[in-house]
């Protein structure tokens, strides 16, 4: 896939003719638009048939790359571009789906500067190219707006991690407090019920103790009854026995029979 991309750089001969003169053209305004992590710079590059592909330059204000889609492309690859005559070699990058990033060397951004004419060989069938005019004021606005967009960017993605984390450490913490408050209400509960628990043993002993009790006072009371009745019915009887009115009546006395003696 590489050979097959890189071999179609042979066509870039193509950009070396007349077309791609030295004589720049008048300088135009580059139009750089921020994003949300850097800024970007909109290019289309148009084939010998008129076709036009876009494509865009984009910078964090650290590195610059020329963004492209293009199908089949391998994870990486070191890809040639013309600026003007000279080929400069780049390593190209994949991203989701058929999206590509080239990334340019140092070499490369400041032959940019100061080129006419991008040509680009492997991006579709015809060879493609591009007019940088205004290309120098262009690309160091590019990097400006860049560095202050992903500074900005930084800026934001640190607040927003710290406000997470905040969120996070404050989620922690209230979690712990409902834990800890969680555990307190169940110890306070589980003393609560232990405390209910003792309180309703303690009413049945002393329920048991005051229904053995009273059941005891009854038996004593029953007893104490009883003695006084046998006590009563006693002194009774032996009041009647001492009345001579009760007294039986006597025995009657017999004067002694004679002996009597069959001998006499």
């Amino acid at each position: 896939m590489i050979k097959s991309i890189i071999g179609g750089a042979a066509v870039a001969a193509l950009l070396s003719g007349p077309a791609s003169a030295a004589v720049r053209s008048p300088a135009l305004a580059w139009v750089v638009s921020p994003t949300d992590t850097g800024c970007r710079v909109e290019l289309e590059l148009v084939g010998r048939s008129g076709g036009i592909t876009p494509v865009s330059l984009t910078s964090d204000g650290q590195l610059v790359s020329l963004r492209f889609f293009k199908d089949d492309l391998p994870a990486r690859a070191f890809l040639p571009i013309r600026i003007d005559k000279a080929r400069f070699s780049n390593l190209m990058l994949r991203g989701e789906g058929a999206s590509g990033e080239l990334v340019l060397s140092e070499e490369t951004e400041a032959a940019m500067k100061k080129g006419g004419t991008l040509g680009v060989a492997w991006l579709s069938e015809e060879p493609l190219t591009a007019s940088l005019a205004g290309s120098e004021q262009g690309l160091s606005d590019l990097r400006v707006c860049g560095a202050q967009t992903a500074s900005r960017h930084r800026e934001r993605a640190v607040a927003e991690q710290a406000a997470r984390d905040r969120a996070e450490a404050e989620g922690r913490a209230r979690a712990l407090n409902e834990a800890q408050l969680a555990a307190v209400q169940a110890q306070t509960a589980a003393a609560e019920a232990q405390r209910r628990q003792v309180e309703e043993t303690a009413e049945r002993q002393r329920r048991l103790e005051a229904a053995q009790a009273e059941r005891t006072y009854a038996e004593a009371r029953q007893r104490a009854y009883e003695e006084e009745r046998r006590r009563a019915y006693q002194a009774q009887y032996d009041d009647d026995e001492q009345d001579p009115r009760w007294a039986p009546p006597p025995r009657p006395v017999w004067p002694p029979r004679p002996y009597y003696s069959p001998y006499r």
